[in-house]
């Protein structure tokens, strides 16, 4: 049995983390995945489907207890995003809301930022979303354009965003904009913006490869007013704000990963048990079996390593090259093995209506956002070679010097 073969799981060993899981499944069988063909013709979720997970404790579960959110550590958070993944569940989204928006207003926001936005966000009533990414920018947040002007007692904000998650649904943005003109670091600061601000405006969702249940659109800012105490933190460390927290957003998408490898090896073993070829199962032939072991095995590996990250963040020790490890070997993990298993499902695997298509489909993006996996590599390459550039450095301040 494939469960015999899973190495415990001291990471989600407590009665509290199989309560949790037990909640998670039974939120996504009834108000989840009888829903998934009509938020894909729609192109995003019901309100319904968040008021019911803030109901059920689901939001802002490693947020503090005095703002809403469930007081737990990361591991549960860990969970909540593992088992949606695993059910091929990529809505309503509670991962960019609870464990990447969330934490920047708890961390860097005043204690009126945090009262007016952190309760509605752990009952569902208000939802938000993170604008970095834009349309010529792609990875480099150094280089975003999007500004925003001090005009005494409002911020005048101008410019764009791109494929932002949930940001049609959302109802503030976390925006980063140029506060400072020519300074490409010291210049970024944090916005929040509510969506009903005048002048802010939301494309279309775009019709996307995969993720098709959780919008992703354009945001516009024409001459929006947003009040000063909108601002998170300081004025300008923007940039090291946003660095401190990617760590925690690429084990996200590594813990997604890690899901939805599982929930595609256990669909695969199934599928091939019960599917026959030549008048045997599918599982019958060599080719499979072979397969099946290489995929359990390099789950079982990356998954240790997951665990291990998840538990450092936990305890606010993990760096941003070990996320970046951790997210771009989980990524394309995660890709191999779903192509593999979309595979032995023959072509019943290209068919929409199986569940190995669509987690197939939503796979693809995970090499790209969070940074892409290129990106990751160059973060790991500095470190390792931190020593080389340090000298490299110091030539050329003693060159300029000279």
């Amino acid at each position: 049995m494939y469960a015999d073969l899973k190495i415990k799981r001291d990471v989600y060993g407590t009665e509290e983390h199989q309560m949790l899981r037990e909640t998670i499944r039974e939120y996504l069988k009834q108000h989840v995945l009888p829903y998934r063909e009509e938020w894909e013709e729609q192109g995003f979720c019901s309100r319904e489907a968040w008021l019911k997970a803030g109901e059920l404790g689901l939001l802002n579960i490693s947020l503090s207890e005095a703002y809403g959110g469930g007081g737990l550590d990361f591991s549960f958070s860990a969970l909540l995003i593992e088992e949606m993944s695993r059910a091929f569940a990529d809505s309503p989204g509670i991962s960019m809301h609870s464990d990447i928006v969330g934490p920047y207003i708890e961390r860097y926001g005043s204690e009126t930022l945090k009262q007016k936005y952190l309760p509605k966000m752990a009952t569902g009533e208000a939802i938000g979303s993170l604008g970095m990414t834009e349309p010529s920018t792609g990875s480099d947040v150094q280089a975003i354009q999007t500004n925003a002007v001090d005009k005494g007692d409002y911020w005048l904000l101008n410019g764009s965003k791109t494929f932002i998650t949930i940001g049609y649904t959302s109802d503030f943005t976390i925006v980063a904009c140029k506060t400072r003109p020519n300074t490409p670091q010291q210049g970024i600061s944090l916005l929040v913006v509510d969506a009903d601000s005048e002048g802010f405006s939301k494309g279309k969702p775009f019709k996307k490869i995969g993720l098709k249940t959780s919008d992703t659109c354009e945001l516009f800012f024409e001459d929006v007013k947003v009040p000063k105490e909108n601002i998170l933190g300081e004025e300008g460390k923007g940039f090291i704000y946003m660095m401190t927290e990617l760590p925690r957003e690429r084990l996200t998408i590594a813990l997604q990963a890690i899901g939805a490898c599982e929930g595609a090896i256990e669909d695969a073993i199934k599928y091939t048990s019960e599917r026959t070829a030549f008048g045997q199962p599918v599982a019958g032939f060599q080719n499979t079996q072979f397969k099946m072991a290489e995929m359990a095995t390099k789950l079982q590996i990356h998954q240790v390593f997951v665990d291990k990250c998840t538990e450092l963040l936990a305890d606010h020790k993990l760096t941003a090259e070990q996320a970046s490890m951790a997210k771009f070997s989980a990524t394309d993990a995660q890709f191999e093995i779903l192509d593999t298993c979309l595979q032995l499902h023959g072509g019943y695997g290209y068919i929409w209506e199986y569940p190995i298509a669509r987690a197939f489909a939503d796979s693809r993006v995970a090499r790209i956002y969070g940074g892409t996996n290129e990106i990751m590599k160059v973060m790991i390459a500095r470190r390792l070679f931190s020593g080389y550039y340090a000298q490299l450095k110091a030539k050329r301040k003693a060159a300029m010097a000279n």
